[in-house]
């Protein structure tokens, strides 16, 4: 039996993005162990959750920060110990430290395991300061020497990727949507509406995304100000650093009646249903999953323009695109889907279509295929 050890820096993220890996690898006959720092989680898990999937965990010093050098040094030699008293086949690290731990781990280790890291965005892209690409650029560039693939969730990450010294390169849609769950709903609106206290005729944007800088709500919150309409609602939903911040932003805009802090749900797919429009205002996406959830529901985006966004936000189809740092093109885009019914329709309508290949099918087929031929490329073991 193959051993596969997932490594990410996020604990909570194998039950929130892996979940059909780890049930793919299953039925190939692997077992499975994941590893993180468990004492720091930023998605809710259930550990029950993990032992029905039959995971094994392990607990390491993993820090998302690149300048923890202590913590991440030691996640290194607890990620060594694991891989080669469990005798790990097979490595597969997610974000950056997770990736760059792990990575250094299997170099390190007796095993020598085969290493397949998935970049849910690089950190350097088109655009991004100078000192993403001296550290980040530097960083995966060096790693990609520890590294046999790299999977990609955008095609701009998947043309640099290929530059770098690995096997090869797979571009997958996301880690894959359950269509069934999110799906438009039209019974759920008004119930819903009113368990969140939104007037049945408001019109409501909701954002789904972690509170930080990146994610950008601020914008939308500025965008709603400057429109000035009493019947515009927005419901933030998520949790972050940014939670006190955008708070004062918006008692000082006057919005507090409008504008809520929803925190973390476990019920998007049922809050997107009484949605008009979602706003994705991220300044970096490498794909964004939310994003897809809502088209997935039958709702228009206004998204910020960036590689993420690019690969389903199709401009006055199912979405329309703005600069993430203009207020007025996301103010101007909310009034033209707040005024115009028919128009709002016929994006609704369009939308669910247009992310069909993000589905848990589509992601299904070509991750049942790359781990195939990984193990093609491992041997008979």
């Amino acid at each position: 039996m193959r051993k596969v050890l997932f490594v990410t820096t996020i604990s909570g993220f194998l039950t929130q993005f892996e979940k059909n890996d780890v049930k793919i690898l299953r039925e190939l006959g692997c077992e499975i162990h994941y590893a993180s720092d468990f004492q720091n989680p930023v998605y809710e898990y259930d550990e029950d959750e993990l032992q029905n999937m039959r995971v094994i965990t392990h607990q390491i010093s993993v820090k998302k920060s690149p300048a923890k050098l202590r913590e991440n040094a030691n996640a290194i030699r607890e990620l060594k110990k694991i891989i080669d008293t469990e005798k790990i086949d097979l490595i597969h690290c997610h974000n950056p430290m997770g990736g760059v731990t792990a990575r250094m781990a299997a170099h390190q280790s007796k095993m020598r395991p085969y290493v397949v890291y998935t970049a849910h965005g690089f950190h350097f892209y088109k655009g991004a300061p100078v000192k993403n690409w001296l550290l980040y650029y530097t960083a995966e560039r060096l790693m990609a020497n520890y590294t046999d693939r790299i999977i990609t969730i955008n095609n701009e990450d998947r043309i640099r990727a290929e530059r770098f010294p690995v096997r090869g390169v797979t571009q997958i849609h996301s880690v894959g949507v359950d269509e069934q769950r999110f799906r438009p709903v039209e019974e759920l609106r008004e119930r819903k509406r009113k368990e969140l206290g939104i007037p049945q005729d408001a019109f409501h944007i909701v954002t789904a995304a972690e509170l930080n800088d990146n994610k950008n709500q601020r914008t939308v919150i500025e965008a709603i100000d400057r429109i000035g309409c009493p019947d515009i609602y927005y419901s933030i939903c998520g949790k972050g650093p940014n939670r006190e911040r955008l708070q004062r932003l918006i008692e000082e805009k006057g919005l507090t009646e409008r504008v809520r802090l929803l925190g973390y749900r476990t019920d998007m797919e049922e809050v997107l249903q009484t949605a008009d429009c979602f706003a994705f205002p991220s300044k970096r996406e490498g794909l964004g999953v939310a994003a897809v959830e809502a088209l997935l529901c039958g709702v228009p985006l206004i998204a910020a323009d960036n590689r993420g966004t690019r690969e389903y936000a199709v401009n006055g189809k199912n979405a329309f695109v703005c600069g993430a740092d203009h207020p007025e093109e996301f103010a101007a885009a909310i009034e033209k889907l707040r005024t115009d019914p028919r128009m709002r329709q016929q994006m609704s309508e369009a939308c669910r279509d247009s992310a069909m290949e993000f589905t848990l099918p589509a992601v299904d087929c070509t991750m049942r295929k790359f781990y195939e031929n990984v193990f093609k490329d491992m041997g008979a073991g």
